[in-house]
């Protein structure tokens, strides 16, 4: 599997706020907007072709394979620190099979308020309409997910491992607050950096099977709610009033923060007998799992930068997330 690499972008200055003349610049570099119940129409055409019942398509009773990583091991935290090389193949392979767990257990709760966004988002809205139709196909898809992942964690025969409860009760807050084009983003940010990930992991043979056939479906049907999610924030960018354009950029900044720290449960070290605290300082010093997190991100960063979110204070909170270069 080739290794992730970072590319450095030229260091500029963060944009000023937007004004009236950026937001004539932003409507005229995007041109039309797209016909938002063609987009539905066709992500529905999709879904009804590329869809999957996880409980179908997966051999759960399957044992796991000996010697195949439930994670490859270039994505585990700390690939390429000194502790992973002091720890043998097996503590190492234990590690990934955790942090597997860790990442799937993140990904429930996300997907758990994306369903409460994307309700909120139609609550209003023609009920007869493809832009709705869609909106409830992609929150019955996430049904399917979170339950396939919660079943894959048990199948790897570790705990869940819950967001810390100071960004649980947080996330309350967001799914009270939110805009729709700070959920749109909040959603996009919990999507993508793990889609690269799971992109990464369902072609590699050095992986589970099990691991493979569940990111395989994830990345499929995945593809179209970050088209949706992406068509609808654009929209909304050039669309919404200035205050909540603002306020999106704010809240979403404060969203990659959150991710970045939740985005690997610490107590995956002690369950594999590996110090928290040292583990957690030599993630936070590792080029290799820096390098790999700006991978991850950086097709949405550079798609939030190109629509005008990453600006301002917003800007460096991302900047302090560590996920944008």
């Amino acid at each position: 599997m080739p290794r992730a690499t970072a590319q450095t972008p030229t260091p500029h200055e963060p944009p000023a706020p937007a004004t009236e003349r950026d937001i004539e610049i932003l409507r005229d570099a995007l041109g039309p907007l797209r016909d938002r119940e063609q987009v539905a129409a066709r992500l529905l055409e999709a879904s009804a072709k590329h869809s999957f019942d996880p409980d179908e398509e997966l051999d759960w009773d399957a044992p796991a394979e000996a010697g195949k990583w439930f994670w490859p091991p270039e994505l585990v935290s700390l690939y390429d620190t000194p502790l992973w090389r002091k720890m043998s193949e097996g503590r190492r392979m234990d590690l990934a099979r955790h942090e597997a767990a860790s990442l799937a257990s993140l990904g429930i709760w996300f997907e758990i308020i994306l369903m409460q966004l994307l309700v909120r988002h139609i609550y209003d809205k023609p009920v007869t309409s493809n832009h709705v139709r869609y909106a409830l196909t992609e929150i019955a898809d996430e049904c399917r997910h979170s339950m396939m992942f919660a079943k894959m964690v048990d199948k790897g025969g570790t705990p869940s491992y819950p967001v810390p409860r100071l960004y649980h009760n947080l996330a309350r807050v967001l799914k009270t607050v939110s805009t729709t084009p700070g959920s749109f983003a909040a959603t996009l940010l919990g999507e993508e950096i793990l889609d690269w990930m799971q992109r990464l992991t369902f072609p590699d043979e050095r992986v589970q099977p099990l691991v493979r056939g569940v990111t395989r479906i994830h990345v499929v049907e995945e593809a179209r709610h970050v088209r949706y999610a992406r068509e609808e924030l654009r929209r909304q960018m050039v669309t919404a009033p200035r205050w909540e354009q603002e306020l999106t950029r704010l809240s979403c900044g404060q969203a990659a923060r959150v991710f970045s720290v939740c985005f690997v449960n610490p107590s995956v070290y002690d369950h594999v007998g590996v110090d928290r605290r040292e583990a957690v300082a030599q993630v936070r010093l590792s080029g290799h799992r820096r390098e790999v997190m700006q991978s991850g991100a950086r097709r949405l960063t550079d798609f939030l930068d190109d629509i005008g979110v990453l600006r301002g204070p917003g800007r460096r909170m991302w900047k302090a997330s560590g996920l944008l270069a």
